[in-house]
């Protein structure tokens, strides 16, 4: 069975973090990947910068991941969007990996200096 994923996209890295750090902190998930992306609209959005933290796990614990993330995201610049896809396609997983902090980490094993 393919593993749940949530995305939540937010205003600006450092929120991205904090968000990031409460999700992995309530739900037994990894952070498959974080991609960034500058909209054509961006001069007229809170932080010129989203950022999609992407969350792996169970659907159970990708929803306690979320809930908790999205507390922290608001609590600092905002959500711009969120969606849990319960079991993706394997034509999504691919991109789904697409990262801007380097090649995804896979579950349970340790960051290497060739993934960063």
């Amino acid at each position: 069975m393919r593993e749940a994923v949530g995305m939540l996209e937010v205003f600006g890295f450092a929120c991205a973090m904090v968000a990031a750090d409460a999700g992995c902190k309530a739900g037994n998930v990894y952070i498959e990947a974080i991609d960034k992306n500058k909209p054509a609209n961006a001069d007229s959005l809170p932080v010129p910068l989203l950022v999609c933290v992407k969350f792996r796990g169970s659907v159970a614990d990708v929803e306690a991941a979320m809930e908790a993330a999205e507390k922290a995201a608001l609590a600092m610049t905002g959500i711009y969007s969120k969606h849990i896809i319960p079991g993706p396609e394997e034509e999504t997983e691919g991109m789904l990996q697409i990262s801007c902090i380097g090649k995804a980490v896979p579950k349970g094993q340790a960051p290497t200096k060739d993934r960063f």
